[in-house]
């Protein structure tokens, strides 16, 4: 699993309320958490200096997501409200560990379809 260099992000728990209910498959949970983290490498990676590159890698991380959306239904759950919300704000979390603390939740998974 991708291993981020920021220490607030090493600290934090990806998705936690999600995997403390049985609704959620903890191996699709793993996914989504893995996204979360290759989304922080390349903000170390690429290093956005404005809001429109963050938004361009959170896109791409959210599109991820949408596709991740069939692999819940697989299991017989799906992106529902506690998880969107979750998963939102773990979007918002990883902006602000960046310094982005300005940017838009709504506007950083604004490709989402769930």
């Amino acid at each position: 699993m991708p291993q981020p260099t920021n220490p607030k992000i090493a600290g934090h728990a990806f998705l936690r309320p999600l995997y403390a209910d049985t609704y959620f498959p903890d191996h699709v949970l793993d996914r989504g958490k893995e996204i979360l983290l290759r989304l922080c490498e390349r903000i170390e990676a690429e290093r956005p200096t404005d809001l429109t590159a963050l938004y361009a890698l959170t896109h791409a991380a959210t599109d991820k997501f949408n596709e991740l959306e069939t692999e819940f239904e697989k299991e017989g759950s799906a992106i529902e409200t506690v998880a969107r919300e979750e998963i939102a704000e773990d979007f918002g979390f990883v902006a602000s560990a960046y310094g982005f603390a300005d940017a838009d939740v709504e506007e950083l998974i604004a490709t989402r379809d769930w």
